[in-house]
């Protein structure tokens, strides 16, 4: 698609008509100039018109009136026009973001791999887990429900899953993150976990790609659950999802060191149990400057996970720069805290972010058959 081009046809098209009808006004006087101004009026009008239908067409699901929304279709116009002294060149439109919370729900009751996660632990038939492993997957649960968890909850459930799916190839993983992505959100009507994404920021990657914004996922959620994830959903290269990783190594070569070992046509890869990185804070941003190699010109998140790799792309930037913040504010359609936004806003716009509020910024969440249930099964289907 290339909204782009029509956007801008359009709104070229307001600014003609507003030049044009100018001319002919200073070029006439009375019944001539009233007839022109009246032309002028109509044409403005119907380019007006033409440029809201276009917009209404790029961002269907946003409120027309969101100031962050303005703020970057103005940024990029901005850095696209060849003639702006921060026009950016093609190569250098990089654009990261964050997944859980940012494209994608992270409140039915919880975060889509702490629910995998916990399943795989306490509920599959074929699979059974060490204590220690039951024992963080029991601490999710119970914890699922208020979103509450122990401070070192991200780096041991990191742990835990590297054991919980060590073993399997990449395709085993894969398929086994698609039965999950398959299955009805908890708490909701009308749409699967493989189907639960922030439809207007879906419309945001879009817009940026047709705009030649190179996009990135940079995610604390595991690599390989946000590339089978968002396939389909998003054209996003393979390449370009960073997230949590586990070492992998050849089915073949046993206890030998991959220093060691010649990887065989036999061989295919499998995932270990020794975590690697959880991508999160100051780590997000090592990672896209070993992964991508570049500094963003735009960042998205909605935590403060987020921060770093926020402050990363607007510090000492050599292109025009932004970040946008997501604030779960609307507890109507989600599960959100409209209690926190204020505080929220304050935080975020101190640090210099841009702010997206759920409730007042999306026309739609996850799509208009789409329906909060206000209850959770969490408990009972984690009970084996």
């Amino acid at each position: 698609m290339k909204k782009k081009v029509l956007l801008f046809t359009a709104l070229a098209a307001v600014t003609l008509a507003g030049c044009s009808g100018t001319t002919q006004t200073q070029q006439h006087t009375g019944t001539e100039q009233n007839t022109s101004v009246q032309e002028s009026t109509g044409k403005n009008s119907a380019a007006s018109s033409q440029a809201g239908d276009v917009y209404e067409e790029a961002f269907a699901e946003w409120n027309s009136d969101a100031p962050a929304l303005n703020t970057l279709v103005d940024y990029v116009e901005n850095v696209t026009d060849e003639s702006s002294a921060d026009f950016i060149p093609v190569e250098n439109r990089i654009a990261v973001f964050d997944m859980d919370g940012t494209l994608y729900g992270e409140l039915f009751p919880t975060y889509l791999e702490y629910y995998m996660f916990a399943w795989r632990a306490l509920a599959d038939p074929k699979y059974e887990a060490d204590p220690e492993t039951k024992a963080v997957a029991e601490e999710i649960k119970a914890g699922g429900p208020t979103h509450t968890y122990a401070e070192d909850m991200g780096i041991r459930h990191a742990n835990a899953a590297a054991k919980a799916y060590s073993g399997m190839t990449l395709t085993e993983f894969a398929d086994y993150t698609t039965e999950i992505l398959l299955r009805d959100v908890d708490g909701f009507t009308g749409m699967t976990y493989g189907e639960a994404f922030y439809q207007p920021m879906i419309e945001v990657i879009e817009y940026l790609q047709d705009n030649e914004f190179s996009v990135y996922v940079v995610s604390g959620t595991d690599r390989y659950i946000c590339r089978t994830l968002l396939e389909g959903t998003v054209d996003i290269p393979a390449g370009n999802f960073i997230g949590m990783d586990v070492a992998l190594e050849a089915s073949g070569q046993g206890d030998t060191d991959s220093l060691d070992y010649t990887f065989a046509s036999g061989d295919t890869l499998v995932r270990t149990d020794r975590l690697q990185v959880k991508n999160l804070k100051t780590n997000k941003v090592t990672a896209i400057a070993r992964e991508i190699g570049k500094q963003p010109v735009l960042s998205f998140g909605n935590s403060s996970g987020d921060t770093a790799m926020h402050t990363y792309t607007i510090s000492n930037n050599p292109y025009k720069s932004a970040a946008f913040m997501l604030i779960a504010d609307d507890d109507k359609r989600d599960y959100g805290h409209p209690e926190n936004a204020a505080k929220l806003r304050e935080k975020w716009e101190g640090n210099g972010f841009n702010v997206i509020s759920m409730k007042d910024d999306f026309k739609t969440i996850y799509g208009e058959n789409v329906e909060k249930t206000g209850k959770f099964r969490w408990t009972e289907e984690l009970a084996k």
